[in-house]
Order: structure tokens, then C-alpha cells, then sequence
């Protein structure tokens, strides 16, 4: 049984124009999780986390919560992805 995990989550609420990327993109690597986050046209935020099974699931709780600013309303898994490698990235508004 493996224990690497890799989620693909749509976070929405008030979640652009308050660092929620950056953040994310900080906590993922403290944690140390591949993967990337982007704002969408949308105004949600959409991330793919991937790592050890505890460490994505501790992340998950913390998209909850986000910066000082954020507000959270829903955090919704979309589609399983493939793992992702390597270092956690921003990237461009989809």
C-alpha cells in the first residue's frame, strides 16, 4: 500500500487579493508537497497537492483556514490527477 497521495482541490470564497497563492505555495513546501496552485477567472483558487498521505491531509485542513484575509467557503476535491514531481509552483491565472 502506498503512502503518497496526490488531491486536486477548488477552493472558493474570498480567496484572490489576499496572498492566498503565495501562502499556499509556503505551506506546501514547508510541508514539503509537490504540486501547484492557481487563481482561476472564477475567483476561486485551484491547487494539486501531492506527497505523503499525512502531509496532503494536513494541508487539505489547512486550505480552511488560508491567511488572515482569506475566507474560506467550500473546498471541493475535483478529479484525481497524476502525482505530481518536484517543487510546488504558482501558476498563471487559468
Amino acid at each position: 500500500m502506498s503512502d503518497l497521495l496526490t488531491i486536486h482541490v477548488l477552493i472558493e470564497g474570498r480567496v484572490q487579493g489576499v496572498g492566498y497563492r503565495a501562502w499556499c505555495a509556503d505551506e506546501a513546501i514547508a510541508r514539503d508537497l509537490s504540486g501547484w496552485v492557481r487563481n482561476l477567472k472564477s475567483g476561486a483558487v485551484e491547487a494539486v497537492f501531492s506527497g505523503n498521505k499525512e502531509t496532503v491531509s494536513d494541508m487539505l485542513d489547512a486550505v480552511w483556514h488560508g491567511p488572515r484575509f482569506a475566507r474560506v467557503r467550500t473546498v471541493n476535491e475535483l478529479d484525481v490527477v497524476e502525482p505530481s514531481n518536484g517543487s510546488f509552483e504558482i501558476r498563471d491565472t487559468a
